[in-house]
């Protein structure tokens, strides 16, 4: 079912100081800060030859990502997120074994334009995951 890892989030307490980081001290393609108000983030891609770094940051005081921050004040992995094909088969097919999806379970668009859910991190060894529809 799952395809290729999509990307990797790291939620940061500095977001410019962060993509600074991977910009100068490890020479990447670090992309401009983009808000996703329906998620509560504000983003920053870092593109790789084979997969994507995301870093996070709060965007408002409702943000999920700040309660993150609060339990982990330096930051860490937030998310791994995994490419499939139909985001509604893949959501029924893990409903029907047990797995819990997040939220209303109806897929939102995510920040690359795509459908995405996340599935519960105590259903998956303690990693929250993201699945993006491609």
């Amino acid at each position: 079912m799952i395809g290729r890892l999509n990307h990797v989030a790291i939620a940061v307490p500095d977001l410019e100081a962060a993509a600074d980081q991977y910009r100068n001290a490890l020479g990447a393609n670090v992309g401009a800060p983009q808000d996703e108000p329906d998620h509560g983030v504000t983003v920053i891609f870092i593109e790789l030859p084979n997969t994507k770094i995301e870093l996070l940051y709060p965007l408002g005081k409702h943000s999920p990502i700040q309660g993150f921050l609060d339990k982990n004040p330096a930051g860490g992995i937030h998310h791994i997120c995994y490419e499939v094909d139909d985001i509604i088969a893949a959501r029924d097919h893990l409903k029907s074994i047990g797995a819990r999806v997040l939220g209303t379970g109806e897929p939102k668009i995510g920040a690359h334009g795509k459908p995405v859910i996340f599935l519960h991190p105590k259903d998956f060894s303690g990693a929250l995951v993201e699945l993006e529809q491609v």
